[in-house]
């Protein structure tokens, strides 16, 4: 075979030339444009990140532990098992004795309470200045419970430090001529001290430090149904009213983290 120089490239090997490009890195940004340390201005990102994150569950930050009366609302007229949650709020002494006064202005004709097991308690009944009708078959009520007392039987059962515990109670029928009934509490420690529970804020003020349990009265169901058109529009009110406030935290929140997301691209593309 003749040899053709126009094809003699075609045997040999292609070399690629590799050209190594070393890239200097930029010193690390220590400051930013106004001064500031970088790990500074971490430290406040950090904290106000933090800080929305607060904002974000501010609403579900529960209450300080209260003695309370669970459920909070029951229906007139009717009966109900109520429980009355007691919480050992000190460090260094337990729960021994809960007293609950029942309120004079609406006496009940049943009360019956649950044994609590290593708690004796003790029940006081009063006549009434005035017989209570209680309607067309039965007879007036002439007396009526004033007091419930708890007692713990030994330091085992008593209520320590960090724990809570629950006494109940069957009532009825309750008053419907009113909105809400409060039962007083007064809480004893083994270390002598007395917490009343018997303070009553009015409508709109600020919690008192020491509130009763407060049962509210709601309409019958038969009544419900007869106002479930205003109720539904005060309801909508009411949802449309936490929606808005909810809408703003969660704006507020994405402000604050845009501008953060927003810094923090300013600064990598410096140090880039």
């Amino acid at each position: 075979m003749a040899f053709r120089p126009d094809r003699a490239h075609l045997g040999a090997r292609r070399v690629r030339r590799v050209h190594n490009h070393v890239r200097r890195r930029r010193p690390e940004l220590t400051t930013t444009e106004n001064g500031v340390p970088v790990s500074r201005w971490k430290s406040r990102l950090s904290a106000v990140l933090a800080g929305a994150a607060a904002l974000a569950v501010l609403g579900a930050v529960p209450a300080a532990a209260h003695v309370t009366v669970n459920p909070d609302t029951a229906e007139k007229g009717d009966y109900a098992k109520l429980t009355f949650r007691v919480p050992t709020e000190r460090d260094n002494a337990s729960t021994t004795k809960l007293e609950v006064t029942l309120p004079e202005e609406h006496p009940l004709s049943s009360v019956s309470v649950k044994p609590h097991p290593g708690w004796d308690y003790e029940i006081a009944t009063e006549k009434l200045d005035q017989p209570v009708d209680q309607g067309e078959g039965r007879e007036p009520l002439t007396e009526a419970v004033r007091t419930i007392t708890w007692t713990a039987d030994d330091k085992a059962a008593a209520i320590e430090p960090g724990e809570f515990d629950e006494f109940d109670v069957s009532v009825g029928p309750l008053p419907e001529n009113a909105d809400q009934m409060i039962f007083k509490a007064v809480q004893t420690y083994d270390s002598g001290e007395v917490v009343r529970w018997i303070e009553i804020s009015g409508e709109g003020a600020e919690e008192p430090e020491h509130p009763a349990p407060i049962l509210k009265l709601t309409a019958a169901a038969s009544e419900q149904q007869a106002a479930a058109p205003a109720a539904a529009e005060i309801e909508t009110d009411t949802d449309q009213s936490a929606s808005v406030t909810t809408a703003l935290v969660l704006s507020i929140i994405a402000v604050v983290l845009g501008g953060a997301a927003l810094i923090t691209g300013l600064l990598a593309r410096r140090r880039s």
